[in-house]
């Protein structure tokens, strides 16, 4: 796995343990070039290549093991440059901090908006919360930010959802099994799906991904309704019908939107430009070209290229070697009934009635 996500091109972004061994499940997600999450893979012990650890208590000290781990299978250094999205988890922001001083470090939006429904429920907060963190420019920002003020007189700051709750909800059938087989659920878990994510992208065709052709197709259709203006060199200036005004640099490749910039795919505003070179007989490649490497279907297929191998059963499994004789964890009766759903947001729990 942590061959695959190398791959993929991209930065990347606990669970409780129940029934009679409690703990902790740590775990860290990426995306991949789908925009599908990807579980982080590293080894605990020497025949396990999986997305987590087990830990006592979610920690600063766990944290720090659990990023030490990441951070040699990864080759990631303290002067790494990257991007954290977390919950805020108890003792994670301290030991980032400490050990990756230069990444920066983002906090689920979808957290901060189940905070900001206990206050304000109405969808007007939700909308334009979002569009907050959507925005791409600065002006664009502090417009819907004086917006958002004016309805409810403070500032939030944006950011993205967090992957791993995807992971995690995966894991709810098996957390209150023992450790060996709750490890063993996961690895079983991660060799189906690299199986499953194979078949869906035998069924692709094209040289993106389907989520990054979606993007195109919708881009391409609205570049229509802009005017590209030639002023020289490289650069272009591109109006649209709604009094949005943009300029394009094709040699450095950057659009004063910045989506082009941060998401590696051209907007409307590139794609309008490409229309304009194409249509004043200039040489224009195909527009699949113009898209991050990232996106293409073949880096997705490669980080999928690699697979979590299947093992032996339990009793075929050698003997370990090591002086030290390790202890069964303390067993530890939950009070009340073992509860197996994971708690609903408050958006998730109106999307399930409606």
């Amino acid at each position: 796995m942590k061959k695959g996500f190398k791959a993929c091109l991209r930065d990347f972004d606990g669970a409780h343990m129940k029934g009679p061994y409690p703990g902790q499940i740590l775990t860290a997600v990426g995306l991949d070039s789908n925009n599908g999450i990807y579980p982080l893979a590293y080894a605990i012990v020497d025949i396990y290549l999986l997305a987590y650890a087990i830990v006592e208590i979610e920690n600063c000290e766990s944290w720090k093991w659990f990023l030490e781990c990441l951070g040699d299978d990864l080759d990631l250094h303290a002067i790494s440059n990257f991007t954290f999205v977390s919950d805020k988890q108890k003792g994670l922001l301290q030991a980032v901090s400490q050990l990756f001083p230069c990444v920066e470090h983002r906090f689920c939006l979808g957290h901060i908006h189940d905070n900001m429904q206990k206050q304000w429920r109405t969808k007007e907060y939700e909308d334009h919360l979002w569009d907050c963190a959507t925005a791409t420019t600065v002006p664009e920002f502090n417009h819907y930010m004086h917006i958002l003020n004016n309805l409810w007189r403070a500032n939030i700051d944006m950011l993205l959802n967090n992957l791993c709750e995807v992971f995690n909800g995966k894991l709810v059938d098996r957390r209150d099994k023992p450790i060996m087989s709750c490890l063993e659920f996961i690895r079983e878990y991660m060799m189906k799906r690299i199986c499953n994510l194979l078949k869906v992208q035998k069924k692709c065709v094209g040289p993106l991904t389907p989520t990054a052709t979606k993007i195109m197709e919708k881009n391409e259709a609205v570049a229509t309704l802009y005017i590209a203006e030639w002023c020289g060199d490289e650069k272009y200036q591109v109006k649209g019908p709604w009094n949005d005004q943009h300029v394009v640099d094709m040699h450095e490749r950057v659009c004063s939107c910045r989506i082009w910039e941060l998401r590696g795919i051209p907007c409307r505003y590139v794609i309008s430009v490409l229309y304009n070179k194409a249509d004043h007989g200039e040489c224009v490649h195909e527009l699949h070209t113009y898209v991050h490497k990232v996106h293409w279907l073949q880096t997705w297929k490669t980080a999928y290229g690699y697979k979590v191998e299947p093992i032996k059963g339990r009793a075929l499994w050698p003997r370990s070697e090591c002086p030290m004789q390790i202890t069964p964890p303390p067993h530890c009766n939950q009070p009340g009934r073992p509860k197996r759903k994971r708690r609903k947001y408050m958006e998730e729990k109106s999307q399930s009635r409606s």
